[in-house]
């Protein structure tokens, strides 16, 4: 079976040369595809310079520069662009045997976390491992493993996947414990985005449909109870739903406040690039959690509209590249593109939820552009292995071998 992709292949018509082998004008990698992200990263590099420019003001950060977090971020992507190439010499068989290891490579990681010594605690959450140079946060790291793992155990039991015991219960057990991990942490915005990665990848897979509802269900009902038997959850729901009282603006919803209040001043095309107010020590974590509200403060509707359209490139190529991946009998390479998609695309949504207040305020950070070590390497590790997937997907439909 042949497919044919006119998008990439050359508009012009030559006519071929007697005795030379003509060469395929499709290209080897998606280049628009590695553009968008490129550009994401260094459009979050200078809002997050933007955004933290006047935190050396206050106490807290009274010992650094202004451009300390801008240098950090510029050795950040740094890193996480050299990570990325050597993800992508990697090849997705490769990738699919070391999926289990990473996964359970993973978990201990979590556990490391909560152990008193290893694990390193910010503003009341216990999420990071001290390497001194950096911080790693394991829980980025399973974001993009459990994608790995979730598509090779999908694979596995292929045959399976409509039985409970055998198919649906295992999975289920192994995300049960990474959440529990995660909520002792405690890191429930995390732990949502994951299980929505295993859910999305089970069911784009062909999980039986009962099974699939009912553990939908279930963990409706679970975050449910968690929410409800924590009263500072709890707190904090009730306050973003009417982030305006007295009590709420000065409390639980004063980041989502001030969030809200700098996308009202930045109105169409924003009060301008390092224009914004909010930054100036209103707005808590404007460099990390809240960077869109920093863009809709000084770049408008136009520049949070600009961030969306790219963010759907993104997910809209995952999914392409999957489509096409599983066309060619290369499920596992399929499922973990769309996967990757899920990821990105969920977390992100979430991010603008919050920021924009169509959702209860969570620690997710905006996927490539918030400032962050481990979220940006981990982003460009996985988009790496979407554009190895992408690039085998090529050589086969020319005919060559991987």
């Amino acid at each position: 079976m042949k497919f044919a992709m006119p998008s990439f292949a050359s508009s012009s018509a030559r006519a071929p040369i007697p005795g030379v082998v003509q060469r395929s004008k499709m290209m080897e990698y998606d280049q628009p595809l590695v553009w968008v992200v490129v550009l994401l990263m260094l459009f979050g590099m200078v809002m997050v310079y933007s955004a933290s420019i006047a935190l050396p003001d206050s106490p807290k950060y009274a010992n650094y520069k202004n451009t300390h977090f801008l240098l950090r971020q510029a050795l950040y992507i740094g890193a996480a662009l050299g990570a990325g190439l050597l993800a992508f010499r990697v090849r997705v068989e490769t990738w699919q045997k070391l999926a289990p290891y990473l996964f359970v490579a993973t978990l201990v990681l979590l556990a490391m976390v909560l152990v008193p010594g290893l694990g390193k605690g910010v503003n009341g959450a216990r999420r990071w491992l001290s390497f001194k140079v950096f911080n790693l946060q394991p829980s980025e790291l399973m974001k993009l493993f459990v994608v790995l793992y979730a598509a090779d155990y999908t694979v596995r039991k292929q045959q399976v996947m409509h039985k409970l015991t055998k198919g649906f219960m295992p999975m289920t057990f192994a995300i049960g414990f990474v959440g529990l991990l995660l909520l002792l942490e405690p890191d429930l915005g995390a732990f949502g985005v994951i299980v929505c990665i295993a859910m999305g990848i089970l069911f784009l897979g062909g999980i039986n449909g009962i099974w699939f509802g009912g553990i939908g269900a279930t963990l409706v009902g679970i975050f449910t109870m968690v929410i409800l038997l924590s009263p500072w959850r709890r707190e904090r729901i009730f306050a973003y739903l009417n982030p305006w009282t007295e009590e709420n603006s000065l409390g639980k919803a004063y980041q989502l406040s001030h969030s809200l209040i700098a996308f009202g001043r930045g109105e169409l095309f924003g009060v301008g690039l390092g224009g914004s107010v909010e930054k100036l020590h209103y707005l808590p974590e404007a460099h990390t959690d809240f960077l869109l509200a920093v863009i809709g403060e000084e770049l408008g509707f136009v520049g949070v509209l600009v961030v969306v359209a790219m963010f759907y490139w993104i997910v809209k190529r995952s999914f392409e590249i999957g489509r096409q991946a599983i066309a060619m009998d290369l499920t596992f390479a399929g499922l973990a593109a769309k996967g990757i998609g899920i990821w990105i695309g969920v977390q992100a949504f979430i991010n603008m939820g919050v920021n924009l207040g169509l959702l209860p305020t969570k620690g997710l950070t905006l996927p490539l552009m918030s400032y962050g070590g481990s979220g940006v390497l981990i982003n460009c590790v996985g988009l790496a292995i979407l554009l190895r997937i992408d690039y085998e997907n090529r050589v086969l439909m020319r005919g060559g071998r991987i």
